[in-house]
């Protein structure tokens, strides 16, 4: 079973709701989740999609009808049924850390000019990085495999 959410507010963005949804969509076994961040009109919403067993699904859509991250202010939520496609929880995961990395990368490179206490902090984050690497290269590696076997499916080369 496949799901659309909408949830519109002042602020839904910027208070963690993303990874609010994503946690809870992980915990409750579903195998699918994607989410972005968008506005509509003047109200700002974050799109979620996910995919599961039917239970798994009822679990997380009444979750979110009675839980939200601390500093979020919701006007509304829709669901929708949803036929495409929806990453794997997992795979939406690790872009979300890379993504974090990302912005907490320059904050960490101000604070090493501003001061002599983030040697330590620096080199934890470069041994994150490599962490992360190898999985996003198994990834990779698997998404060349798929489209190969694809292709020659397709009788293409």
């Amino acid at each position: 079973m496949k799901l659309k959410v909408i949830i519109t507010g002042p602020k839904v963005h910027d208070v963690g709701f993303r990874y609010f949804l994503m946690s809870n969509a992980i915990d409750l076994g579903l195998n699918g989740f994607r989410a972005r961040n968008g506005m509509n009109g003047k109200e700002q919403e974050v799109i979620a999609l996910v995919e599961g067993d039917e239970g798994s699904i009822a679990d997380f859509r009444r979750l979110i009808e009675v839980q939200k991250p601390e500093r979020s202010e919701i006007s509304n939520i829709v669901f929708k049924d949803y036929e495409g496609d929806v990453m794997r929880a997992g795979e939406y995961a690790q872009i979300c850390t890379a993504l974090q990395l990302n912005k907490a990368i320059p904050i960490l490179l101000k604070i090493q000019d501003n001061t002599n206490a983030t040697p330590q902090i620096l080199e934890e984050v470069k041994g994150l990085r490599e962490d992360l690497q190898p999985g996003f290269a198994m990834q990779f590696q698997q998404v060349q495999s798929d489209v190969r076997a694809i292709k020659e499916r397709l009788g293409m080369r």
